[in-house]
């Protein structure tokens, strides 16, 4: 990837913050402006080395930038690539980090100054963790990040795209916007609705007899509630679809258990080993 004059991270958490580190370190950037509404989070975020100057006011922080990753709260979004697309330059790349797509890319492409500078991403490498404080420079190294261009996303904000995050260290996969989130819906939504259904069903005073299966499964339900209710409601059809694939696993299970059938347990169980093995090898992709 070409060194870039100005980047500019709107939403310096987790993401944004790992962005920002990335990008300086490589020495793939000769600034990075965040932008957010909280001016001490984002002094702390330069301290961190995370970026190199800060602006409260949008319109300021993209007005020179090259390109702009949007990191903010998906409910938040599309608002925020459209007032990035505005006020940035007609040049600009405007790209996100969002874990659902349909709806903010069927936003976005409403509007032609909007659809004109912007390529829709989702870098898989998040963690239950936020804020700038867990950042890290190789957080994006060697992992999945699903661009979702449509016939309406200029070719050559999809090439920059592709340099920008191939630039971080990403795997890239292209998919369409409801592919991806049909995709999510089984691989990161499901798996953070059942750590949250499962560790709401084990009472706090029975943690000192749990191991390492609770731990592994639950660890995704210290995440902030509110992100994801935002998620869940924002891709809905889609985790609702995989809600009932694991419904009907389950009740495969509840059958041959009720039932006392030791052959039908095993052949349940064996038929989630390939699935189980293959996560082992890609281990470190989890949102």
């Amino acid at each position: 990837m070409e060194r870039l004059g100005t980047v500019a991270i709107i939403g310096v958490g987790l993401i944004g913050g790992s962005i920002g580190m990335a990008l300086r370190s490589k020495g793939l950037v000769g600034r990075v402006v965040g932008i957010g509404r909280d001016a001490s989070r984002l002094e702390e975020a330069k301290d961190l080395g995370a970026i190199d100057a800060y602006e409260t006011e949008l319109s300021k922080g993209v007005a020179d930038a090259e390109v702009a990753v949007v990191c903010t709260p998906v409910t938040r979004i599309v608002e925020d690539i459209l007032d990035a697309a505005q006020f940035g330059p007609h040049s600009i790349l405007v790209t996100d980090a969002g874990s659902t797509k349909a709806r903010i890319v069927e936003g976005v492409e409403r509007d032609p100054r909007g659809r004109a500078g912007f390529v829709g991403a989702h870098p898989i490498a998040g963690s239950e963790r936020q804020g700038a404080a867990f950042a890290r420079s190789d957080l994006f190294e060697g992992r999945s990040c699903v661009l979702t261009p449509t016939a309406l996303t200029p070719l050559d904000r999809l090439e920059r795209a592709r340099r920008f995050w191939s630039g971080l260290g990403c795997r890239l996969y292209e998919v369409d916007p409801l592919g991806h989130d049909e995709r999510l819906a089984l691989t990161s939504h499901l798996p953070h609705a059942v750590a949250a259904a499962l560790a709401a069903s084990v009472p706090v005073e029975l943690l000192p007899f749990a191991a390492g299966a609770y731990r592994d499964g639950t660890r995704v339900a210290a995440a902030d509630a509110t992100l994801w209710a935002g998620i869940f409601l924002e891709n809905r059809k889609p985790v609702l679809d995989a809600l009932d694939d694991f419904q009907a696993n389950l009740a495969e299970f509840r059958a041959a258990l009720e039932a006392g059938d030791p052959s039908g347990l095993v052949a349940w169980w064996d038929a989630a080993r390939p699935g189980a093995a293959k996560r082992t090898e890609d281990s470190g992709t989890n949102v």
